[in-house]
């Protein structure tokens, strides 16, 4: 497509603050030296004035800073799938690394790490992510960490020294330097007038691109929610729920309440102070738990002829995968009300009890390493049949000893078939398991039934296969399709 086209068009979504484009592309201002977001507010540049970029660290490499206005940091991130260019596939999914502080846990990114974990060359990963984003791996982590901690400074009243290493900065130095280089400006410049925390926890707000159907996805969510757990108010809007989280050897646990801010296409997180010292963390599985990156217009333009209905529904992720593999594990060959069941009696007898200031939020979800101890008797007595019993010890162990890794930069393909060798683990749990907790979009459990139905291959004499055939069309974007061909039942 020619450039000046796609320029023309760029301009146009920024004329109209046009939230569909959030984060698909950034606009730099030659007269000021400021990059913005399409929904930016401020007084329209003039045309012969900007320059656009398909990524933050592309403006910032070219020069441009973040506008303290429109704050690029709270821009969902751009995500966006092929199936056919194997040097694109390779570079994206460089990104989505680097994009996820799980992926490398208690290590620090480097381009020398990230091409061992591509499976090539540290040159060829380099050159591939250039050619792709145009800037080094180096420039685009360096990126994302000043965008976290501009949004820290501007959201929190965190000290300094916390937000330099929250961000991924080895010590405060290293950060004030980064941000005179890059910004121009001190760090306690990008502090907000009267920011700092609320009565309780921690606030922070994240961005997304409509439509989305929150009613939808909050239906979703307070259909499974577990008691003393998570708290879900369709009238409210809002997300609620304890979590426990491990990072550089240490175990962080506390509460976190999301809710919905649909005006502005945003999400205004709250996190107790107890979780903090991972903080990009939870922010990261909450943007997953919530698909706040999915990018609709990609995804409606394959899926829309045949779900026309669906254009708002998100794949609801999750806040942590161990825990969405354990209760898909409960779900299997039965009802969503009676896997919650089965779900909220392991809660109660394994899970551990917490204090937060909501009053129905009393106990984490049990920790792998206690389920991995859990014996089959007490496990039956809570009407966990056995073959059950053996898939949820054999996963809690695996996760317990980081055998298995369930997030979403965990590699999609090896993840699948490590979680079929397990007890009790078909392609269907491995499916859906891959479709929330690893954010794969092209997820596809070719046995479910609701597939059959909406693909009409209810009468081939191999549904799955027939299935598995039919859905082509969808890719990549076979998750999104099982989310509406459920919807539909």
């Amino acid at each position: 497509m020619d450039t000046a086209l796609q320029d023309d068009a760029c301009y146009l979504a920024m004329k109209t603050h046009d939230a569909r484009f959030d984060g698909r592309f950034f606009t730099g201002v030659t007269s000021t030296g400021i990059y913005c977001r399409p929904v930016c507010r401020v007084r329209l540049p003039k045309r012969e004035n900007c320059r656009f970029f398909p990524h933050a660290a592309q403006a910032e490499s070219a020069g441009f800073r973040p506008c303290l206005r429109c704050r690029p940091e709270l821009a969902p991130h751009s995500v966006t799938w092929s199936i056919q260019d194997a040097s694109y596939i390779l570079a994206h999914q460089a990104a989505r690394l680097l994009d996820d502080p799980e992926a490398w846990g208690d290590g620090t990114p480097s381009a020398g790490e990230l091409a061992v974990k591509m499976g090539v060359s540290d040159r060829h990963v380099r050159r591939i992510f250039e050619m792709q984003f145009g800037v080094s791996p180096v420039q685009y982590l360096q990126t994302r960490r000043l965008l976290t901690a501009k949004q820290l400074l501007a959201d929190t009243g965190l000290p300094m020294t916390q937000v330099a290493l929250i961000s991924g900065f080895s010590s405060l130095r290293r950060f004030n330097a980064a941000f005179v280089e890059h910004y121009g400006l001190n760090p306690t410049q990008l502090r907000r007038e009267g920011a700092g925390q609320p009565a309780s926890g921690i606030a922070i707000r994240l961005g997304y691109r409509p439509p989305y159907d929150v009613d939808a996805m909050l239906a979703f969510l307070h259909k499974r929610a577990m008691t003393h757990v998570e708290l879900i108010s369709p009238t409210d809007k809002t997300v609620s729920r304890t979590l426990a989280v491990e990072s550089g050897g240490e175990r962080y646990t506390g509460w976190l309440t999301a809710q919905f801010d649909e005006p502005r296409c945003q999400v205004v997180l709250r996190v107790s102070d107890s979780l903090r010292q991972v903080l990009p963390i939870v922010i990261h599985r909450v943007r997953a738990m919530l698909d706040l990156d999915a990018d609709p217009q990609a995804i409606n333009a394959l899926l829309h002829a045949r779900f026309p209905d669906g254009d708002g529904l998100r794949v609801p992720g999750t806040m942590s995968g161990y825990e969405l593999a354990v209760r898909a594990v409960l779900g299997q060959q039965i009802t969503v009300a009676a896997a919650r069941t089965l779900a909220q009696r392991l809660v109660d007898t394994f899970g551990e009890p917490i204090d937060t200031p909501i009053a129905p939020l009393q106990r984490l979800f049990p920790e792998p390493a206690v389920l991995a101890k859990a014996s089959g008797d007490a496990l039956g007595q809570l009407g966990i049949v056995r073959q059950r019993q053996a898939a949820i010890v054999s996963i809690a162990k695996a996760v317990a000893s980081r055998k298995l890794q369930l997030h979403g930069g965990a590699d999609v393909t090896t993840t699948i078939e490590a979680l079929k060798a397990l007890p009790g683990i078909g392609d269907w749990t491995a499916q859906y398991i891959a479709m929330r907790a690893l954010r794969w979009p092209d997820a596809f459990p070719a046995g479910d039934i609701a597939l059959h139905k909406a693909l009409g291959v209810l009468d081939a004499p191999n549904r799955a296969r027939a299935a598995e055939a039919a859905s082509q069309d969808w890719k990549p974007w076979r998750s999104y399709a099982v989310i509406r061909a459920w919807a539909q039942l």
